[in-house]
């Protein structure tokens, strides 16, 4: 089995939400499984400079940045596409998703890639039979709240790339009772067979 672990977290140590997704990633994790490691925060671009829809530029008109982009997008669908279980860490920035996230999911949407069109119009995600793992840490918000925005958009995101099975941790607000949030998150581990 291929793991894909992503981490989002602007920080690097003391964060919560990477502690966690290590936690989870030893429980599951078999001797035999491959692990493919993408920290969001340390290569990251932003989708700029389209001429079409659908991350189209025709290569005459693609400058560095656009070639870079590619590359990298190339590179982040060939991880999803392989990996057979997702583990994404992800802290509730400003009662959403790190800008880190947002730019990964921009790259990873491709046409005929992560998701086709269908001939009356809907969508079809093309990664079925993956499961993911959403590791979600805040400081004030409460999961699935009116404030939460990250869990609702990215459960959407991986059903449009047609991931359904998706089971969540959080250690939510974590300013109010943050050894509470901890031992929560860690037994929400635990209980995963």
């Amino acid at each position: 089995m291929k793991i894909y672990q992503i981490d989002s977290s602007a920080r690097k140590k003391g964060s919560t939400s990477r502690a966690l997704a290590k936690k989870l990633l030893d429980k599951i994790k078999r001797p035999d499984d491959e692990v493919i490691y993408r920290d969001l925060d340390d290569e990251m671009l932003f989708v700029s400079g389209l001429t079409e829809s659908g991350m189209k530029i025709d290569k005459k008109d693609q400058t560095e940045h656009h070639r870079k982009m590619f590359e990298l997008s190339n590179r982040l669908v060939k991880e999803l596409k392989e990996s057979d279980t997702i583990i994404i860490s992800a802290p509730i920035y400003n009662y959403g998703p790190p800008a880190t996230l947002k730019a990964w999911s921009d790259l990873t949407a491709r046409v005929d890639e992560t998701f086709r069109f269908l001939p009356n119009g809907r969508r079809e995600g093309l990664l079925k039979n993956k499961r993911a793992y959403l590791v979600i840490t805040s400081g004030g918000t409460k999961l699935n709240s009116e404030e939460d925005f990250l869990t609702p958009w990215l459960k959407f995101i991986l059903n449009f790339f047609g991931i359904k099975k998706i089971d969540i941790i959080s250690a939510d607000q974590m300013a109010l009772d943050y050894e509470k949030s901890i031992k929560e998150a860690e037994e929400q581990i635990e209980k995963i067979i």
